[in-house]
């Protein structure tokens, strides 16, 4: 894939913690309206090289692109800015708040008089603005129904749905998901593979996920890391058929 159909492009990544070489050399990119995949056993690294892009880890060496232009290593709180938005391992919502208030969160960057103050009560167009976005984030979802809920009262697949809605409603980029099929039923997961199909008529997604049937459902490419290192990188008939793949991580019923 040549540097101008990229999105976001990660090149030569090294993280150690202490005297463990957490990743090595770790190339990753992902394409415009492209959704991928970053797999691997537990230890492979592939949290710490999400977190990287996040802005959670600072790596000790590589470069970051995104729209072709070098952004260097953002702090989370960059990355609405950049087009970026991503959703957490669990669901992250304030409980004592509204779904509607948890959604308009994720839309700071378009509140111009301070998105906390737009939560809880500013009068005029701005509120108006960030709540039309949260809502028809959260329609996005199946959820509008529970806008007026407390976060604190959902059941485990709704709260996920309404922190995918949280970060949908920045008009996202690029969408980052971290296990977003972590604790849903089989009814939940066709949900979810749906809509990361959708939304990649709109963005491009990278997704870390152990469910594989998920991954390769949904995912145009797929990365493998395996000890901090990608050992297989492609479609995902490549990656499922790949020995090496097998071996480290999808085992034989994965054929």
């Amino acid at each position: 894939m040549s540097t101008n159909t990229n999105l976001l492009e990660a090149k030569d990544v090294n993280v150690a913690f202490g005297g463990l070489r957490a990743l090595s050399k770790v190339n990753l990119a992902v394409g415009r309206n492209e959704v991928v995949g970053l797999i691997g056993p537990n230890g492979a690294g592939k949290t710490t090289m999400f977190n990287t892009i996040c802005g959670i880890v600072t790596p000790d060496s590589g470069s970051l692109s995104f729209e072709n232009q070098p952004i260097g290593w953002p702090a989370t709180d960059e990355l609405a800015n950049l087009g970026i938005a991503r959703t957490l391992q669990g669901v992250g919502l304030f409980p004592e708040l509204t779904v509607i208030e948890n959604v308009m969160m994720g839309a700071q960057k378009f509140a111009r008089t301070g998105l906390f103050r737009a939560s809880f009560g500013i009068n005029g167009r701005d509120e108006k603005a960030l709540k039309d976005r949260a809502h028809y984030a959260l329609e996005r979802v199946y959820s509008a129904s529970l806008s007026n809920s407390h976060a604190g009262s959902l059941s485990y697949p709704d709260s996920k749905r309404v922190a995918i809605a949280r970060a949908l409603v920045s008009h996202p980029k690029l969408l980052l998901l971290d296990e977003p099929a972590g604790g849903l039923g089989a009814q939940d997961i066709e949900w979810l593979n749906r809509l990361i199909s959708d939304l990649s008529g709109e963005m491009s997604v990278l997704i870390v996920e152990h469910h594989m049937d998920v991954v390769m459902s949904v995912c145009d490419r797929i990365y493998v890391l395996n000890f901090g290192e990608v050992i297989s990188s492609g479609t995902p008939d490549f990656v499922r058929n790949d020995p090496a793949v097998i071996t480290a991580y999808l085992g034989a019923d994965a054929q």
